[in-house]
């Protein structure tokens, strides 16, 4: 299976999905397939891009997440350290129909309606103290931040559980690639969350196929 105006032959465009989905490297699979790595760069880019636009589609939230200042300010508040003053939101989890959900947020943070601050608590916030002027995301910097009340946050363990679990797993994919593009981090967050919700290896691979079949790219 080949994307649209692609050069690679359909054997090369098969290995190369199948090396994305089982998560090697795009240098590594360039060297294992015998084409160049630029090239597989390029091609692991377009299967991001039809994930986003696929996962977009079927997101109520998608867009960017607004975050109240308050809410940044009383993040944790109490716990020494763990405030959510001088933490740069980078984006919100959220759990929706049994399924996680990623949304970037804001790059300017203002203030919300307070229909938006009910909908996301509890909701985990990733902040992360590099300057906006870096322009690679390290993900050991992150730090994770839930904002919501202690009593919501108990009677929402199961949520926030299934939120921790997802970003245990995305930290484990991210660190591979010793940084992310900021321009790019969207995508392979993402991708990150096509991972956790669609299953084995084997359906990833079944439903990634069928997305190029059924859409541009």
């Amino acid at each position: 299976m080949r994307l649209r105006r692609s050069r690679l032959t359909d054997d090369q465009s098969e290995r190369l999905l199948e090396h994305f989905v089982a998560g090697t490297s795009a240098r590594v699979a360039a060297e294992l397939v015998g084409v160049n790595r630029n090239t597989a760069r390029l091609f692991y880019h377009r299967l991001r891009v039809i994930i986003a636009q696929h996962l977009a589609q079927t997101c109520p939230h998608a867009g960017e997440l607004e975050i109240d200042d308050a809410c940044l300010a009383g993040a944790r508040e109490g716990e020494q350290g763990r405030g959510g003053t001088g933490k740069t939101p980078i984006f919100g989890l959220l759990r929706h129909s049994g399924r996680i959900q990623t949304v970037m947020a804001s790059s300017t943070v203002r203030k919300s309606t307070p229909a938006l601050k009910n909908r996301v608590r509890p909701v985990s916030i990733v902040y992360t103290d590099a300057p906006d002027i870096h322009q690679v995301l390290d993900v050991s910097g992150f730090r994770h931040e839930r904002i919501g009340d202690r009593k919501r946050a108990v009677r929402g363990r199961a949520e926030i559980n299934s939120i921790e679990n997802f970003w245990g797993q995305a930290k484990r994919h991210l660190r591979r690639y010793g940084g992310i593009p900021r321009r790019h981090f969207h995508l392979f967050l993402k991708e990150c969350e096509w991972r956790f919700n669609y299953g084995s290896p084997r359906n990833l691979l079944e439903i990634l196929k069928h997305w190029i079949k059924t859409g541009p790219n």
